[in-house]
């Protein structure tokens, strides 16, 4: 099974757009930069394994620590991280928001797709002399392990600029007519000019200029489906450029501070695991072993649904991908017992937000690294939100479903309950493994999926030997694709969120947040509108790189448990993210259940309310999230 990205899965709905003869050349020299660029990627992945397994053995089990190791991952990951996005480039995987472009004739639809190609050129071709300079700088650096200038790490910015220049220009050129193409250039060259004129009329601003940029040239960039990464690339770097003196050398060294963090390298191997998990057939021995325990009740297997993400849930790096390994096992059943398609997705994507804080989440660790919040901590209090949330789930399941007819449907016995429970027993333990590897210091949140990797080789290999060879090159490509799209936000967003800061922004809005009336109550009611709007939008690791260094010291200034208000905004962002008509996680359910959008959007409105239930439980009880710790 292909496991799409959220960017993807949400292309898949769009409609069928005025389509080119291709321009055999063109295609020819597509395929060899796919090709120079992607072997390296997925050999990136699969040597960062070997390192961070590698340290985790000599540290544990033979007690004599690589010293090297973190350091050679390190320079490693920035590499991965830009091939990463030249792949997901290339493949048009680059996140971005298509609910506004995808209502638009196919006409304009298509001359949107390529200004917003167009406007990722223009940052990349103004970027790419900053980032050799800032390479070169860094030269006077020297790495403390390895003893290596640090031009090595940082020349992967120039050299993934480049590469992403060149694949820019042909996917283009692929895309439109060259009628068509050049328009696009010539509107954003346009824009340029009309900024470098306007300069000195903007620098007296001084914080209109982040409406300017920041509100209205992000929001309209993002609306109008420029990838994400590269609208805030853009309007930061023309927000420096403009209004301030501020070197541009600041927007890569920026990024690159961003990518570096090597917390972050958890990114490319949980999604690996995930797919991993999926190949291997355990997801699917863990729904079987569900199914059998509560297929004979009403709304059996919605609640099967329900546990089996909260099982999958976080592993994989990507909501689609959790997903896409779920419900292929169940929907055809659901189906034959009557279940509406519109409820199923419906359903499919209300439990892709519940679990937003099942560990290892992604949007946890990120906020682990933005923040400085304990990884241990956010895991370990990540568990029992998702509970309360799946308990108002299955409520409304269990009121939608109290007149099931199960009259043609069997129970299964004692005995196919244990095998099926025996069959599921390797894939039940990973998560437990995962959890208590990071938890018991065995291995940090970054090397612990190492650990989840090796096991589910070994498990797919020894145990349900279920382990395809030929697919393993492609999982390490996709890997290499999706997590550079998300690193390069990462890397996008600090750098915005270092203009915000530097401009007095952060300053004026803490103040601005500790002065609302109300105090607790207030600001986590502001802060849950906050970051459902900002899901919707922006998606949850953004807005976290934005906003999180912003809003958790105020948060713990008016009495806020650190890990408490990160249950809150996480869950918040999950309820934006799965939200129609702008969430892109319920696009993503709606194209891996092969759904159209319009049958889900009355269904879910039950679930959404039911899930802002659980959240404001989770809100109002802060034992629920820190309980535990």
């Amino acid at each position: 099974m292909n496991i799409p990205s959220e960017t993807t899965a949400v292309a898949e709905l769009g409609a069928e757009t005025e389509r080119r003869v291709p321009i055999p050349w063109l295609e020819r020299l597509n395929d060899v930069v796919g090709r120079i660029v992607e072997f390296p990627a997925a050999i990136l992945v699969l040597v960062e394994v070997v390192v961070l397994l590698a340290g985790v053995f000599w540290r544990y089990a033979l007690h004599h620590p690589l010293i090297w190791s973190d350091e050679l991952a390190s320079i490693l990951f920035v590499w991965l991280a830009m091939l990463g996005s030249v792949v997901a480039l290339r493949r048009g995987e680059h996140m971005r928001m298509t609910a506004l472009v995808g209502m638009l004739r196919p006409r304009a639809r298509a001359l949107l797709d390529l200004v917003a190609i167009a406007a990722t050129l223009t940052f990349l071709v103004l970027v790419v002399g900053p980032a050799f300079v800032f390479a070169e700088e860094e030269s006077w650096v020297i790495t403390p392990a390895l003893g290596i200038v640090n031009t090595w790490r940082a020349a992967a910015l120039p050299v993934g600029f480049v590469l992403m220049i060149v694949v820019g220009f042909i996917q283009l050129f692929r895309v439109g007519t060259t009628r068509d193409a050049l328009l696009a250039l010539g509107i954003m060259v346009a824009l340029v000019v009309v900024c470098a004129l306007l300069s000195p009329m903007l620098m007296p601003l001084e914080n209109v200029n982040l409406l300017i940029f920041f509100f209205f040239g992000v929001g309209t960039m993002v609306l109008l489906g420029v990838p994400i990464a590269f609208s805030f690339a853009l309007a930061t770097f023309a927000y420096l450029a403009v209004t301030t003196h501020t070197p541009t050398l600041v927007v890569a060294g920026r990024m690159d501070e961003g990518m570096s963090h090597l917390i972050l390298l958890a990114v490319p191997l949980f999604v690996l695991l995930g797919l991993l998990i999926e190949m291997t057939g355990m997801a699917r021995a863990m729904v079987g072993f569900l199914a059998s325990l509560l297929g004979h009740v009403r709304g059996g297997l919605s609640y099967v649904l329900i546990g089996a993400m909260y099982l999958v849930s976080g592993i994989s790096g990507s909501k689609a991908a959790d997903m896409a390994a779920v419900a292929p096992a169940l929907f055809p059943e659901m189906r034959k017992r009557g279940a509406k398609p519109g409820d199923l997705v419906a359903l499919l994507a209300a439990t892709g937000a519940q679990t937003e804080t099942i560990p290892p989440s992604l949007v946890l660790i990120t906020i682990g690294s933005v923040t400085g919040v304990s990884i241990a901590a956010l895991f370990t209090g990540g568990l029992l939100p998702a509970v309360v949330l799946g308990l108002t789930l299955a409520a409304l399941v269990w009121w939608r479903y109290r007149h099931e007819d199960l009259s043609g449907v069997r129970r299964a016995s004692g005995r196919e309950i244990g095998r099926a429970f025996l069959i599921a027993i390797p894939a039940l333990a990973l998560p437990f493994i995962i959890r208590a590897a990071v938890i018991e210091g065995i291995a940090t949140a970054t090397e612990v999926s190492t650990i989840g990797i090796a096991y589910t080789v070994l498990a797919g290999l020894l145990v349900y030997r279920q382990f395809d060879w030929k697919r393993v090159y492609p999982m390490l490509v996709d890997t290499a694709a999706l997590s550079g799209s998300i690193l390069l936000i990462i890397g996008a967003a600090t750098g915005m969120a270092w203009a915000l800061t530097q401009s007095g922004f952060s300053q004026d809005l803490a103040n601005a947040m500790k002065a609302m009336p109300g105090g607790v109550p207030v600001f986590l009611a502001v802060s849950i509108v906050a970051f459902i709007v900002l899901g919707s939008v922006l998606e949850g690791i953004p807005a976290i790189v934005l906003f999180g260094p912003l809003l958790f010291p105020i948060a713990k200034a008016v009495g806020v448990h650190e890990v408490h208000y990160a249950m809150v905004v996480c869950l918040a962002m999950g309820l934006g993210l799965f939200a129609p008509p702008f969430g892109v996680g319920y696009y993503a359910a709606c194209a891996i259940s092969r759904i159209h959008p319009d049958e889900g959007m009355r269904p879910i409105v039950g679930y959404m309310i039911a899930l802002l239930v659980g959240l404001i439980i989770v809100a109002a009880f802060p034992w629920i999230s820190i309980g535990f710790l």
